[in-house]
Parts: structure tokens; sequence; C-alpha cells
């Protein structure tokens, strides 16, 4: 369905807090419309800024104590990760725009 990697429960450590670079987290579920209208934005800013940022998606249904650990609250949620702390986030679907300039200021901030 995606071209982004999955992470999961058990993957999340060593594939989002224990990477070097940013990573940005697209928490999804299956029956969400505005997660699978955001699917495609999020592909195309991680096909122009995946060689400084890592994306992934995180299926919340399937990983429901990672979405409570980091307050995800409503989906789609975009969360940036550096360093193992989450730095950013954006909820709701958004344009590409939007989610490229809060990637550009963090990197900026590097």
């Amino acid at each position: 369905m995606s071209a982004l990697p999955e992470v999961s429960q058990s993957t999340f450590s060593t594939d989002v807090l224990a990477s070097d670079k940013p990573v940005l987290v697209d928490f999804w579920a299956p029956w969400c419309g505005p997660c699978k209208m955001l699917a495609p934005v999020v592909e195309k800013v991680a096909g122009a800024m995946n060689d400084r940022i890592t994306f992934v998606k995180l299926n919340t249904d399937e990983a429901p104590s990672l979405a409570g650990e980091y307050q995800v609250s409503g989906i789609p949620c975009l969360i940036l990760f550096k360093g193992g702390k989450p730095v950013d986030r954006i909820v709701g679907f958004v344009n590409e725009s939007t989610i490229t300039s809060m990637l550009n200021k963090h990197l900026a901030a590097a």
C-alpha cells in the first residue's frame, strides 16, 4: 500500500529512537480516510528529502501503546524525532509545503 517502510512496536526503538538521522513517523490506521489521503503527500516529500531524513509509517492499530506514549490523539499524525526525542508534530491532513517547511526548520537547526 505504501512506499514507506513500516515500523512496529518491536522495531521502533531501533529504527526511530536509535537513528542517527531525523525520522518522520507517520502514525496512521487502515480505516482512516485522511491517512490514505496524506500517504502520497508524505511519500512525495520523502522522495525529495530521504537523503537527510528517514521516513517511516506506524500503524496505530498494531501499536496502540506507542501511539499513547507519544500522545497521538488524532490521526494522521506526523511526528519528527531527532536524537530519539519527538521535536515536532503535525496532526491531520496537510499539504506538501507544510510538511517540507516543518522538516526544513529542524534541518536548519541541526
